[in-house]
């Protein structure tokens, strides 16, 4: 996959138009980390890639850790904010997960628990600026 490493959005629509961009560029069995402070749009963000394909109702899992959608693949969508020890997400079987090479997995928060993290992955840093801009960091690891 091959992104321009940052982008900044300054609307909604912006936000949309560049996750259908990076939707296009998405393989199967690839992990997307995003990062970044409450209310930047990780989840937003997710929800416009996944409604590229035809995945609607997308909300985000932060009490059921995971969230799984059907669509032409499989989705697997993390939220690791209310993970208080890397046990749960062994507990909730991850690594399985982790193991689908089908599925598309995105991770919000993944920066708190790097360990667990495969180190073939994309990582996307979001900053909410002073003025409600975006700024999008794409990193390929």
């Amino acid at each position: 996959m091959v992104i321009p490493s940052l982008h900044k959005v300054f609307t909604e629509q912006d936000t949309e138009k560049l996750a259908f961009e990076f939707s296009s560029l998405l393989e199967a069995g690839e992990v997307i980390i995003l990062n970044g402070n409450l209310g930047t749009g990780k989840t937003y963000f997710i929800k416009s890639v996944l409604k590229s394909f035809e995945v609607f109702g997308v909300n985000s899992p932060t009490f059921s850790i995971v969230n799984e959608y059907n669509a032409d693949r499989k989705y697997y969508h993390f939220d690791f904010y209310r993970i208080e020890a890397l046990k749960e997400l062994y507990d909730i079987g991850f690594e399985e997960y982790m193991n689908d090479e089908e599925a598309v997995k995105f991770i919000e928060w993944g920066n708190l628990f790097p360990i667990i993290l495969p180190h073939k992955r994309t990582e996307i840093e979001i900053k909410l600026n002073d003025d409600f801009s975006r700024d999008f960091h794409f990193r390929k690891q």
